[in-house]
């Protein structure tokens, strides 16, 4: 008999997987390392929640979150055929990876952006062609993108962070769509943090039959631990996507909670201008302690901190109670990606650092 080892395909055996973060077990650290929302969901969204958790949990959920879908298309302006609904948006990645792509055809992605893309498509036996960004996390405009030799605008699917993470760098539409019209797959323009960017790219999705943008419930509505994702797109992209969906693929609870945010977004909306006025005030005060702060579209910070290598800044940090997160990537190994937290957080943070600077020196 074989040992359990060779029972396991090859690509996977030598895959490298997406590392998420810390969820510390240590009670009194400030987390803010992932992204997470700082605020509750709205109390009528909690109210929501528990009134589902009745009989019903005994049954299946409505298979195509029909309701949600209805209701994601009128608040888009769109058709229910072109939504689909996941399990977090990560679900869907994973899904446009297995329908559009036949391997060993690329996958392509900017770098540094987000570590799951290059793990899908090996997952999937996918080529991958990353293309480098500029040291400033920009790409090339568009009248450049023909010459600059690193993309394949034959390959059946590229995935776009926008606004970009772990940059927080925003893209404008006019500079995705010069992208989009060049590439003869598809293009699926992951919009986790748009809400807290100055534009967004849907109309792309609706006016191109090669773009599907994806949004999340997580970042700026407060359901990361409800898994709620879609993508917006033509039906026939949506319809494939369809076909390979897992039956009930996204659990009655997050259905009843992403249908009860999307009826209370002015709760949200004022979050989100608070998360932002955080971040830029957050911004300033970490300038006047000597960090190199990248402007950000979205609900994180990218900061080079002064004096010490950013991986000492890690530790150092922790053992005040602030965790912050911290990528190998060499384009960004220099930096801290610092989630904005509550005002109270971001004032700990910036307490913390100025210690650690005091120290140092």
């Amino acid at each position: 008999m074989k040992p359990a080892r060779k029972l396991i395909r090859p690509g996977v055996r030598n895959l490298h997987p997406y590392v998420p973060g810390e969820q510390p077990k240590i009670r009194g650290l400030i987390k803010l390392n992932t992204n997470e929302n700082p605020y509750p969901p709205s109390p009528r969204v909690l109210a929501a929640v528990k009134q589902a958790t009745d009989q019903r949990l005994r049954l299946y959920p409505n298979p195509t979150a029909e309701r949600l879908r209805e209701a994601l298309a009128k608040y888009h302006a769109c058709k229910t055929e072109n939504i689909i609904v996941g399990n977090g948006s990560d679900e869907l990645l994973a899904m446009a990876v297995r329908c559009f792509v036949e391997p060993p055809r690329p996958v392509q992605f900017f770098t540094p952006s987000y570590s799951l893309y290059p793990v899908l498509a090996e997952i999937h036996g996918a080529r991958v062609n990353p293309v480098a960004l500029k040291p400033n996390f920009d790409f090339a405009p568009p009248n450049q993108l023909q010459r600059d030799g690193k993309w394949d605008f034959r390959a059946p699917l590229t995935l776009v962070t926008t606004p970009n993470a772990p940059s927080g760098r925003g893209y404008s539409t006019k500079q995705l769509e010069a992208l989009c019209v060049r590439q003869q797959g598809v293009v699926v323009l992951d919009e986790a943090y748009v809400d807290f960017a100055q534009e967004n790219a849907l109309k792309l999705a609706l006016k191109h039959p090669n773009v599907l943008v994806a949004r999340t419930f997580s970042k700026s509505y407060s359901l990361c631990s409800l898994r709620v994702g879609y993508f917006v797109g033509h039906p026939e992209l949506i319809g494939a996507l369809d076909k390979i969906r897992d039956s009930y693929n996204v659990n009655g609870l997050g259905q009843a909670a992403a249908l009860a945010t999307l009826e209370n977004m002015a709760y949200y909306r004022a979050n989100i201008q608070k998360i932002v006025g955080t971040r830029e005030e957050l911004r300033r005060q970490l300038s006047t302690l000597g960090f190199e702060v990248m402007p950000s579209h979205t609900n994180f910070l990218l900061a080079r901190p002064p004096g010490m290598p950013a991986e000492q800044w890690i530790e150092a940090l922790r053992a005040r109670n602030i965790l912050v997160r911290w990528f190998r990537d060499r384009a960004v190994s220099q930096y801290l990606r610092i989630t904005v937290g509550t005002d109270r957080e971001a004032a700990a943070l910036v307490r913390a650092a100025r210690a650690v600077l005091h120290t140092e020196h």
